[in-house]
């Protein structure tokens, strides 16, 4: 398995504010896209003057505490997301994904509670 992208994603109901206090300590903003799927993700990409990349994600309506996990991108998307359901991981989507004309991605808790959000872009 490929895994093209691999750093750490924060899920919040309140994206701003922590995207905020990233830029505080020297982060800025990548893209910032709003409405993204079905599930209506707002998703801030971040990174640093070292290379670091941060993600912030709101889910519209998410109202749970802030939750951290990892952002993986992977080249064969059903490879990596079979061999994670095989080890316990479960899709909070169900049989979903959130699907874009450049990717798709399914997010996936383990069963120790950590989450990858499991990505795909698909290549021009």
């Amino acid at each position: 398995m490929e895994i093209t992208t691999f750093n750490p994603q924060i899920v919040t109901k309140d994206a701003e504010s922590v995207a905020a206090l990233f830029e505080e300590l020297g982060f800025e903003r990548r893209h910032d896209q709003k409405g993204i799927g079905e599930f209506g993700v707002r998703d801030i990409r971040m990174k640093n003057e070292n290379g670091f990349y941060l993600d912030i994600s709101q889910p519209e309506g998410y109202e749970h505490a802030d939750m951290v996990g990892i952002r993986m991108n992977v080249r064969d998307f059903e490879e990596a997301y079979e061999l994670l359901i095989s080890k316990g991981f479960k899709n909070v989507y169900g049989d979903d994904k959130v699907i874009t004309k450049s990717s798709e991605s399914a997010f996936l808790i383990s069963p120790t509670s950590f989450a990858i959000n499991l990505i795909k872009h698909h290549r021009k």
